[in-house]
Order: C-alpha cells, then sequence, then structure tokens
C-alpha cells in the first residue's frame, strides 16, 4: 500500500478532545469536504455508505438467509443485521464509558465486513484454499477491505510504471485500530501460538504497522474491546433469540439435566476455557432463569414476541452494564480511550454470555440438517475456488482482474482470487458455481 500520510483535521475529535492527531491520522492526506464533522463522524459515513456493508445482507450469521423453519418464524439475522445491532450496542456501551460514540460505532459496523459468504464455514473453506499464500481469516480481510479493497480513495503509485493505488476506505487510524480484534500477524498469538485467530495478513504489514504506530505491541485499544464485547453481546443473545423463533429452542429443556450437559459440552473449550468448571456455567444459566423476564416459554404468539423481546433488551443491558460497572470501579469514571484502560467484564457475566451461545450452538448449529448445509457450502466454495483459478483472469470482477494482472507472482494472484470468493454473498457464491461447474 502506498501513499502519503498526514492529518485531516485540526479539530478535536472525541469527548472533550481525548483523541489527539495521531488518533485522527489518515494513510492518505485528504480535506474535509463539509466543515463541522469530526473524522470519526466521516469515518462512521465511509462504513455506512459502503459496498461491502450492504453485502452482508446476502451473508450467513447462523441460519442461512432465505431460509425459515416454521410458520411464524421471524426473518433470521444476516451478517448486517448483526452489525447493525453490534453497532447500537458498541455505540451506547463506548459512549458511556468516555469513547467517541460514531468511532465505535464505525468499528462495530466493518467488524465483519471481509466475512466470506457462509459464516465461518466459509472462512475454514477460504483458508484450507490459501494455505500457501497466507490462509485467511475474516477479521485480517476486514482489514485488508478497509484499507486495500473498498473503492474510495486512490493515492498516485510510488512505482514508475504504476497507477493510482486504492487506499480503501481510507479511514483514521484510530477507527482501524478500534475495528482490530487481533493486533497480530499469523502464527503470532501473544498466549497461543496455534491459534487460528489472527488479524493481518503479511502483504497488509505495511498498513497495520502503520495503524499500530506507538500501540503496545499486541494489545487491543479500549475501543476495539468495547466492540468485541459487544459483538460478543449481540450474536449471544440474539442468536438464542433467533433459536427460539425458529422453534430449535425449548426453554423448557433446559432445566434437564442431561440436555445440560450437551450444552456444556458445546461451551468448554469454544466459548470458554478449557477446565471450566461446568458448575459455574450451571450457576450462569440458573441465575439467567431466576430473572422475572427469562423467557420459560414460546408459542410465537404477539405476547410471546413482545415477552421474548423485552428478555432480549434485558440480556443486553445487563451484559452491557456490568462491564461498565466493573471498568467504572477499576479505572474510575473516565473517560476511556485507546490505551489508557482495559474493559473489565466479570467472569460471571461472560459465563452467562458463553452459556447463550452455547445453547445457540448446541439446537442450531448442531442440527443434522445444518451439518449436511455446511458440508455442501465447504464444497461449493472449494469447487468454486477451483473453476475460477482455472479460468483466471477470465471470470473475474474488473476490479479483481486488474489486481490479478498486475500481481507479482503466483501466491499473490491467487490472493487476489481469494479476495474476488470474499466479497461474494451466499446467492452469488451459488449462482457462479453453478454456472461454472453445471452443479447446483
Amino acid at each position: 500500500m502506498a501513499g502519503t500520510t498526514g492529518i485531516t483535521t485540526s479539530h478535536p475529535s472525541g469527548p472533550a478532545g481525548a483523541y489527539d492527531d495521531s488518533a485522527t491520522e489518515r494513510w492518505a492526506a485528504e480535506p474535509d469536504k463539509r466543515p463541522g464533522r469530526t473524522a470519526f463522524q466521516r469515518d462512521r459515513a465511509r462504513v455506512l455508505h459502503s459496498s461491502a456493508l450492504r453485502r452482508l445482507a446476502g451473508k450467513t450469521q447462523v441460519v442461512t438467509p432465505g431460509s425459515r423453519s416454521r410458520q411464524w418464524d421471524a426473518s433470521p439475522r444476516t451478517r448486517l443485521t448483526h452489525s447493525l445491532e453490534c453497532a447500537q450496542v458498541g455505540r451506547e456501551l463506548g459512549a458511556a464509558l468516555g469513547c467517541d460514540p460514531d468511532l465505535v460505532e464505525a468499528a462495530c459496523l466493518s467488524h465483519d465486513m471481509g466475512h466470506p459468504p457462509f459464516g465461518h464455514n466459509g472462512e475454514q473453506a477460504l483458508n484450507d484454499f490459501a494455505r500457501d499464500c497466507g490462509g485467511f481469516e475474516g477479521n485480517a480481510q476486514s482489514l485488508r477491505l478497509l484499507t486495500r479493497i473498498e473503492p474510495k480513495r486512490f493515492v498516485e503509485s510510488e512505482e514508475e510504471t504504476g497507477g493510482p493505488v486504492s487506499v480503501g476506505l481510507n479511514l483514521t487510524r484510530a477507527a482501524l485500530d478500534a475495528a482490530t480484534k487481533y493486533p497480530w500477524p499469523r502464527g503470532a498469538h501473544p498466549v497461543e501460538p496455534g491459534s487460528l485467530k489472527f488479524g493481518v495478513y503479511e502483504d497488509d504489514l505495511p498498513v497495520f504497522d502503520w495503524v499500530r504506530r506507538g500501540a503496545p505491541a499486541s494489545r487491543t485499544c479500549f475501543e476495539a474491546q468495547v466492540m468485541d464485547w459487544s459483538d460478543d453481546v449481540a450474536y449471544s443473545v440474539h442468536d438464542f433469540e433467533d433459536g427460539l423463533h425458529a422453534g430449535h429452542v425449548d426453554p423448557a429443556a433446559l432445566s434437564s439435566e442431561s440436555e445440560r450437559q450437551g450444552i456444556w459440552a458445546a461451551a468448554i473449550g469454544r466459548y470458554v476455557p478449557r477446565g471450566t468448571d461446568p458448575q459455574e456455567l450451571s450457576a450462569a444459566l440458573d441465575r439467567l432463569m431466576g430473572q422475572e423476564w427469562w423467557p420459560h416459554g414460546y408459542d410465537g404468539s404477539a405476547v410471546a414476541q413482545g415477552r421474548l423481546k423485552d428478555a432480549t433488551s434485558q440480556l443486553i443491558g445487563r451484559f452491557c452494564l456490568a462491564a461498565e460497572t466493573a471498568t467504572r470501579q477499576a479505572y474510575g469514571t473516565g473517560p476511556h480511550t485507546r490505551y489508557a484502560a482495559e474493559l473489565v467484564v466479570p467472569r460471571a457475566a461472560r459465563h452467562e454470555c458463553a452459556v447463550l451461545k452455547a445453547v445457540a450452538d448446541r439446537y442450531v448449529m448442531q442440527r443434522a440438517e445444518q451439518e449436511a448445509l455446511r458440508a455442501d457450502q465447504r464444497i461449493v466454495l472449494a469447487e468454486l475456488a477451483e473453476a475460477i483459478t482455472a479460468r483466471a483472469p477470465e471470470g473475474l470482477d474488473p476490479q479483481f482482474r486488474a489486481l490479478f494482472d498486475a500481481a507479482p507472482d503466483d501466491q499473490a494472484r491467487k490472493r487476489v482470487i481469494v479476495d474476488q470468493i470474499a466479497s461474494l454473498t451466499d446467492a452469488v457464491a451459488r449462482s457462479l458455481h453453478a454456472g461454472l461447474t453445471g452443479r447446483p
């Protein structure tokens, strides 16, 4: 990525000017179009108006878009609706703790923009395909999309033969940092070297190093921590809600000890650390089920829908208030921004959140038809990748064909194909696969 760095605004951004010039700097300097907006209001607007955000409407969250399980099933969440809900949670929690609300909202809106078709299942399939060119990780893809792929701003190439080079949405340093859950490259997890989670590909390290200038190594900024917890809160609560709407979760079954064993098995090692005492998870579920607003039944009636919606609101408020209170107890009233504090989420709240995730996992994601669907999705993406590779650069969108033609080697060309596939919605991936392979 090439460009000239510069400051785009001289006015302070955030509460009481808590964000300095370094936080509001952009990779490529550009003037304000309309005076009076903060740098982070501009960031939020750029993300909100991006085509990458709109495409999330056609990408799987848990239930495939367009599927219905019974006649009163509400439309299931997509990656877009999840991102919007995450943004609402993050904006309010961040503001309560002293963060710039537009900055946190921009991070929440953009945190899933790099996810490929078919959700985490597609992520695994693309990681297999891209194993010899740096792998695939949705969070690293989000950074790549925000700083390179999404066409918004261009700079002149530093190469003599080059033309304009995309710098993506050209967001501020603080916005890109706030959207980065895993601030390290592949294989550099600070605690688990074998972890598959990372936030930057090797060829995106120049902009990543720019984003992280002055930041403590491998530490996420406060706004990214707020975004991460808001993501957990939003998807745990809403996946549970969607499971009830779809008829997959029976609240009465959650009192059964045998059913609980299946929930703990889903939780331990995936949503809570290995070695966690199942009794802690049992106590967490009991606390939730003991609340007066807990949905002990669901029949799809208007009254039941209203009660369930109240329960989701109560859960979100419970989880956010727990983090807000604990953080203030540890660090004072704030404002808390960048690297001046850590978000504190009590262990009890994390366990309650994890239990909701495990319930959705156990009763929605582990259903036999979902397993069969995921297997088919992996085949679709693997065959699609092979078919596009065999025809490339024919069949690539103009944007990606130009990148393919300019790529210096086979690995770089393969990365362009990965970028192309990652940009597709579920429906377009299936349609393109059928057109290229002749297999529905």
